[in-house]
């Protein structure tokens, strides 16, 4: 990884339940987050006239909504920097597909430019200036596998069993804010005790309403459970299931029905850019 070009790894929610929901209106969540190693690459040039800018057009995210622009923003304002910087957003993670990708973006602006500009913020600072970018953005910058409740910005680490993913993607962006606000959304499962995730926890409880509202992830997600166990993650749109090898990942892969897209993804142990803050 040479020092301008960063990863932002994608997240799958192993489990996922509403315990709650704040005065607010925000929903209390405990979710088991996982990052995989297929994300989105960004590139920063650092600029002496303070500038932040996105060097490159991104198909369905334009500068204005970029988190990682608003991210760079906070994080110059934070530290009193001079510097800027342009930022090269490579984008593989679908829009609307609950793998975080717009949260990683910011996470890994936090972290690669808390290096690059020399700011040196500590990471609970940057926990902070992560939980005002949004709910799953903390989770990142965290850089551990989690269990996240709260709005998900109570993280505990969690050591989870090597494994690899068959995510499919299907050709439908979910707008997550619809999926909380659903009349029908079960919000008071019981928060459980999670000292060692295992796959009996598994769940998500915004999969029903999510694939009743949008008949193509229930389609992508059925023709995964014929195979194995599988799951929504986030609130959609893509599904995954778990397999203990890429092999038994690969011999599910090789039977997807054309016009069905996906990746297949092995699950890391921790962030990649775990050690850039302390």
């Amino acid at each position: 990884m040479n020092d301008s070009s960063y990863p932002a790894p994608g997240k799958l929610n192993l489990m996922l339940r509403v315990v709650g929901r704040r005065a607010d209106g925000y929903h209390l969540l405990q979710t088991v987050l996982r990052f995989i190693d297929y994300g989105d690459t960004l590139r920063f040039r650092v600029r002496e006239d303070g500038v932040i800018a996105r060097a490159n057009e991104v198909a369905g995210v334009p500068a204005g909504d970029d988190l990682a622009i608003r991210a760079a923003r906070l994080l110059k304002q934070a530290a009193g920097t001079r510097f800027g910087a342009d930022i090269t957003l490579e984008k593989r993670l679908p829009l609307g597909g609950g793998l975080g990708g717009g949260s990683s973006d910011a996470a890994t602006t936090l972290l690669a430019l808390n290096r690059l500009w020399g700011t040196a913020l500590s990471r609970e600072r940057l926990l902070e200036l992560a939980a005002a970018l949004g709910a799953d953005v903390p989770a990142f910058v965290f850089g551990e596998n989690a269990l996240a409740e709260g709005i998900g910005e109570r993280l505990t680490p969690l050591h989870l069993a090597p494994a690899w993913y068959l995510v499919l993607v299907p050709p439908v962006a979910v707008p997550t804010a619809r999926i909380f606000a659903h009349p029908e959304l079960k919000r008071d499962s019981k928060a459980i005790k999670i000292q060692r995730f295992s796959v009996e926890q598994a769940g998500n409880d915004l999969e029903p309403i999510v694939c009743r509202e949008y008949p193509e992830v229930a389609r992508h997600l059925a023709w995964l459970k014929q195979r194995a166990p599988a799951w929504v993650t986030g609130s959609g749109s893509c599904v995954f299931a778990a397999f203990a090898t890429e092999a038994a990942a690969r011999e599910v892969w090789a039977k997807v029905p054309a016009g069905m897209r996906g990746f297949i993804a092995e699950g890391l142990p921790r962030h990649p850019l775990r050690d850039l803050a302390h």
